[in-house]
């Protein structure tokens, strides 16, 4: 049976989101975690109408693993208004993979771009996978080099042993998703709690950024370690039993009339 006949042949995705009311924050803009979220549904989708997402992987014991995942913010929608997210597979390699977003409104306003790199595990192993073997190596089919992608790449997100502890919170079962673990976006959500509101009156979001290092669970303890290295760029290491991840989070500050 051809590729081309079972799934979606196009290679870059595009999936119509909304800014909910529930999902701004005071301002009436869309909250940055829940645009991650809408971003990686709209990776689940597009893998899934190409025949290597989570209900193809889940009949053969493996799964997606996020590593790093990087948002930049152009102009956060307000309650109500339509977010376009595009999205296309950059690279593949043995056992990662870079995947693109690009997010607009319906009269091509600019809201944000991310980055994000990928791999696949044997969930009964718990080992990397072999990505340019899986249906033959269907990935390489969806590669598009051609759509840019005009922010910087994932980093690593280094953070110094100087970080001083500003927050513990355990995780709980809202923060657990379906691969059993603390999901992907619950630590941006975390993150953004560092900071109170009166912080996010004179303050937005420029870029966030999250490089995963392990899994932690429901029950875990999450230490929350933060290095400020310049005025409104803040590095923070996420801590359990051992590190799980590190995170970047830039502001920007508010310029009123």
């Amino acid at each position: 049976m051809e590729k081309t006949n079972v799934f979606e042949t196009s290679k870059v995705g595009k999936y119509q989101f909304f800014a909910m009311p529930f999902h701004c924050d005071f301002s009436n803009h869309l909250r940055i975690d829940h645009l991650g979220n809408d971003m990686l549904n709209a990776a689940d989708l597009h893998s899934d109408a190409r025949g290597f997402g989570m209900n193809y992987l889940n009949t053969v014991d493996k799964t997606w693993v996020l590593s790093r995942f990087a948002i930049e913010v152009v102009d956060m929608p307000v309650s109500y208004k339509v977010l376009n997210v595009e999205t296309w597979v950059e690279s593949a390699m043995r056992f990662f993979t870079s995947r693109n977003f690009a997010v607009t409104g319906t009269d091509g306003e600019v809201y944000a771009y991310g980055r994000s790199i990928w791999a696949m595990i044997d969930t009964n192993t718990r080992q990397p996978v072999d990505l340019l073997k899986v249906r033959d190596g269907l990935l390489n089919d969806y590669v598009e080099t051609d759509k840019p992608c005009p922010v910087d790449s994932c980093s690593r997100v280094k953070v110094n042993d100087s970080a001083n502890l500003w927050s513990t919170v355990k995780a709980t079962y809202c923060d657990i998703d379906m691969n059993g673990h603390v999901n992907s976006v619950k630590y941006i959500e975390h993150v953004l709690d560092l900071w109170d509101i009166d912080w996010y009156k004179f303050h937005r979001i420029k870029r966030v950024e999250v490089a995963y290092v392990a899994e932690a669970h429901c029950g875990d303890e999450l230490h929350f370690y933060v290095e400020e290295r310049s005025e409104n760029d803040f590095y923070i290491r996420v801590m359990a039993k051992n590190e799980v991840c590190r995170c970047y989070v830039k502001f920007e500050e508010i310029i009123t009339k």
